[in-house]
């Protein structure tokens, strides 16, 4: 199946283009969710897609959701993709990449939890101890993992604008107290409880982000997508060790070459070579088969 960078559904109005997903009307109450095979790297879409990416991204999420369900209740509802795209040729390329969804007030917040010390993290830390105003034990090393998974809110930009930290008092007052302390609690518990899975299949979760929307009863809903790739860290249990920073299932691969390349990380992004993109859809893959015991359906 040949990648898909951009969705083309003429039976629906598009709602909404993100950096990876195409979100469509339904009805008053559904969308649909198209997640393409777009990759961003330092908030920019590159214009090279990574082939199966958002096949891989739904199966995950989907996986996700149904596993922690008991926590938190999510986007997903009982249609499918024919039930609101009945045209087969038009459904074809979207098979496997999307999901009908409720449709959910999103919160202007990205939930992100920490578990270990790297990224802008390790970098804030060096400069003055702590993590997005959380003061740290001294002495800690790159990668090293945290005393307790930090809970370090950021804001949800616009395509072609950076998310910015923020602090939970912000959180407080953008959301209301009741909606900031619920967030945070459940993006904890998300994390823990998939850390915890996770590493029994080889895998430590560095870090996440989480998106929650609310329906009309006020209700707190995992939305978006779940604990993939394109949201987390994923480091191989059996090589991790402190201090150095470690090989990867997720983006950090295209990060580190993206790194290599004269390149002022401003829109437009670099093309990226076949080597790199091979190398990329590999790591995503295997974090499918590693954590969910699945490959990628046909």
């Amino acid at each position: 199946m040949p990648a898909l960078f951009e969705s083309q559904v003429s039976s629906l109005p598009l709602i909404h283009k993100g950096k990876v997903r195409d979100i469509y009307a339904v009805d008053d109450h559904h969308m649909l969710i198209v997640t393409t095979d777009r990759l961003s790297a330092f908030d920019v879409i590159l214009p090279t897609p990574i082939p199966d990416k958002g096949r891989v991204l739904t199966q995950i999420s989907a996986f996700w959701f149904d596993r922690l369900s008991h926590v938190v209740p999510n986007q997903l509802c009982d249609l499918t993709l024919a039930d609101v795209i009945p045209d087969a040729t038009e459904r074809a390329p979207l098979t496997g990449r999307s999901v009908v969804v409720k449709r959910l007030k999103a919160l202007p917040v990205e939930a992100v939890v920490r578990g270990y010390l790297i990224g802008s993290g390790w970098k804030s830390y060096q400069t003055d101890g702590t993590v997005c105003g959380i003061t740290l034990p001294p002495g800690l090393k790159m990668a090293d993992r945290l005393p307790e998974p930090l809970y370090t809110p950021s804001t949800k930009a616009e395509v072609g604008a950076h998310d910015e930290n923020v602090d939970y008092a912000h959180t407080e007052r953008t959301l209301g107290p009741e909606v900031a302390a619920q967030v945070r609690d459940t993006a904890l518990t998300l994390y823990k409880e998939a850390a915890a899975y996770a590493l029994e299949r080889g895998i430590i979760i560095a870090d996440t982000k989480f998106e929650f929307g609310l329906d009309e009863q006020g209700v707190l809903h995992l939305i978006d997508e779940a604990l993939t790739p394109d949201s987390s860290r994923f480091w191989p249990a059996d090589t991790y060790a402190p201090g150095m920073s470690p090989p990867s299932f997720d983006k950090q691969y295209l990060r580190d070459y993206l790194e290599t390349l004269d390149w002022d990380k401003t829109d437009p992004g670099p093309a990226l070579p076949e080597e790199v993109v091979s190398q990329v859809a590999a790591r995503y893959q295997e974090a499918l088969e590693r954590l969910t015991g699945q490959t990628l359906a046909d």
